[in-house]
């Protein structure tokens, strides 16, 4: 995968990551929220973050100490 797919995909990722956060904050406050939806919601956040953080990884160089 090149820097450019690899900065495109992270981007794609923050947005969905922040639309994440944005729904389960609306159905929180709503107090209508479903327990197991956002349970479900706040999964997927934390697979993306995973997924976030291994691309960031992939975009540092190895420093040979």
């Amino acid at each position: 995968m090149s820097r450019e797919d690899i900065m495109r995909r992270l981007e794609l990722l923050r947005i969905e990551h922040r639309d994440l956060d944005s729904a389960i904050s609306a159905l929180v406050d709503s107090g209508s929220g479903d327990q197991m939806q956002v349970a479900r919601l706040k999964k997927r956040k934390l697979r993306l973050r995973d997924e976030m953080a291994l691309l960031e990884d992939q975009l540092v160089p190895d420093i040979i100490a």
